[in-house]
């Protein structure tokens, strides 16, 4: 038998909800959509036939109910991984573990999770407005490296591979790369025959991890070239985000399935953005909707 988390490991709040979320575990459907941006909550949720609960902490923003018969929760996780570590952590502990009792509970209940964001095209076929859905991975944050296990479920061969082609040595500071394949059924599904099937970099940042510069310089100058110009198993790079490497890595961990599926809005190869994209947005919510 498995022995109770203490307190200071898994906090609940005095209503019964999990600590950052305030999401109580009743309220979790099997079928998650996890955005970044807190407003975008409602865009998805008004597309929902029935409303169940509604709850709101910090970036965090809940809400479930039905689409076509079916229940999804629609979550905010604020932007970057280290957020996601929170969502996905407290996601798993609303499923899988007895808040009465504080133990695991015996039987595992796995969650579908897809995240609907926007990315940096980095290849001349991801113009702006392109859908991708992010197969593999590539975390620069180094969330993974902190949870035992990473090494199972990584496709360490890319990683070497990868950390070759960009020549990254002791003399730099940057955390080590991992690569995680997501969930392969559930990308088929989302991605349909709308969105292509990428290799996304997560970072750790918007300016610097990416390779912006503005006024303080990069510690690797090349760093966008590199990532362009890798190609394995004839697969190039596709696009920047800032959480599909950890979305799909910890899941993965935890035994849930997941994606990331992303709209182009910064066409980082021309260096042009297109800040005018709600409506391509909302059809991606909607395909989403329909298949997840």
């Amino acid at each position: 038998m498995t022995q109770p988390i203490a307190s200071s490991e898994l906090i609940i709040n005095q209503d019964g909800s999990i600590f950052h979320l305030h999401v109580k575990p009743e309220w979790l459907a099997d079928k998650v959509i996890v955005v970044g941006d807190p407003g975008r909550v409602n865009l998805v949720a008004s597309h929902l036939n029935e409303i169940e609960c509604k709850v709101s902490n910090r970036e965090f923003h809940t809400v479930t109910g039905r689409f076509e018969g079916k229940r999804i929760t629609v979550l905010s996780t604020g932007i970057g991984c280290d957020n996601i570590d929170i969502v996905v952590n407290e996601l798993d502990a609303l499923a899988n573990i007895d808040f009465e009792t504080r133990k695991v509970k015996p039987q595992l209940r796995q969650l579908e999770i897809v995240r609907i964001g926007t990315c940096g095209g980095l290849q001349p076929f991801t113009p702006a407005g392109t859908y991708i859905c992010s197969d593999i991975s590539i975390g620069f944050d180094g969330l993974l490296n902190f949870y035992a296990g990473r090494n199972a479920v990584c496709d360490l061969p890319m990683e070497r591979a990868l950390l070759n082609h960009l020549g990254w040595s002791g003399n730099l500071c940057i955390p080590y790369p991992y690569v995680i394949h997501a969930d392969q059924e559930l990308c088929q599904r989302i991605a349909g025959s709308e969105m292509i099937h990428g290799v996304t970099v997560a970072c750790g940042g918007f300016y610097g991890p990416q390779g912006r510069q503005l006024r303080i310089p990069l510690a690797d100058p090349h760093q966008n070239e590199k990532v362009e110009s890798f190609e394995y198993m004839g697969r190039k790079i596709t696009n920047f985000e800032m959480e599909s490497s950890a979305l799909a890595g910890l899941s993965k961990l935890l035994g849930h399935r997941a994606t990331t599926v992303c709209l182009v809005i910064a066409d980082r190869l021309n260096k042009k953005s297109n800040t005018n994209y709600k409506g391509h947005i909302d059809q991606l919510i909607q395909l989403v909707l329909k298949r997840i």
